[in-house]
């Protein structure tokens, strides 16, 4: 980083995973890029300079010390899956998949938001991690759902950290959203809240810890920022439209590490 440049902002969660596993999510400060993706925009598919989301990116995993180059997905707002130790060319396109998961020491797994929730897991041995790109497509097909799947522990063992996301006063949804939850369990009534225009102020976090209970999982924090008002440390796709995206990471070291 160059004299007198802006340090890479990020937010370390706290959530009481094993030591081995490590966590970050990255603030929208300490980057390149120019307006609207000001500036430290990690997102190669928003429409940004790629040379300045290499530097971005570069600069994460020096801030980081990344132990090697994180899996970047193409996120659908679906429920696949990817397995991060599966064995990839460098010159392969990105995976499309909108959870990951990895048993293996120095994997970085990483998902991009600008308003949906970032949900990251760990079982309580450390030895497998995870992560999901949490908006409300994707959690109301079941990506909380297969990604606790993948992993393949007793989900009364599993951590799980919710990120920054759109709060509820500024996520205004359609009837169809609340429909869709509402089928699949009639509590997620409980996340939904009519407002003036009689349309519905959604709670993307109580939605994931209602599907998280369903589970068993319940060892659950949450990092409760809003990402559409909080300007100047996040981007937000609702709030300015054309925005960068953050990411939440996560990876293991070796236990005496």
């Amino acid at each position: 980083m160059s004299a007198g440049a802006e340090p890479v902002g990020w937010l370390c969660p706290q959530w009481g995973a094993p030591l081995q596993v490590r966590a970050a999510f990255t603030l929208r400060t300490g980057g390149t890029s120019t307006a609207p993706f000001a500036t430290l925009n990690l997102g190669a598919h928003v429409g940004d300079e790629p040379a300045a989301v290499a530097q971005n990116r570069r600069r994460v995993s020096s801030a980081l010390a990344l132990p090697g180059e994180p899996l970047w997905l193409q996120q659908v707002h679906g429920v696949r899956v990817a397995n991060a130790d599966a064995e990839r060319r460098a010159t392969a396109a990105p995976e499309t998949a909108d959870g990951v998961v990895s048993r293996q020491v120095g994997r970085v797994l990483a998902i991009l938001v600008a308003d949906c929730m970032p949900v990251l897991f760990a079982s309580d041995d450390g030895l497998v991690i995870a992560a999901a790109h949490a908006g409300w497509r994707g959690l109301a097909g079941g990506v909380i759902e297969a990604t606790v799947a993948a992993m393949d522990a007793d989900a009364r063992r599993v951590y799980a950290w919710l990120g920054p996301s759109i709060g509820t006063g500024h996520f205004e949804v359609g009837e169809e959203v609340r429909a869709e939850f509402m089928a699949h369990d009639k509590t997620a009534d409980l996340a939904f809240t009519r407002n003036a225009a009689q349309r519905w102020q959604c709670d993307l976090a109580l939605l994931a810890r209602q599907r998280l209970a369903a589970l068993g999982v319940t060892r659950v924090s949450a990092a409760n920022l809003c990402t559409y008002t909080q300007a100047a440390q996040c981007f937000s796709y609702r709030r300015d439209g054309r925005s960068g995206r953050m990411a939440a990471l996560i990876w293991r070291v070796a236990a005496s590490s």
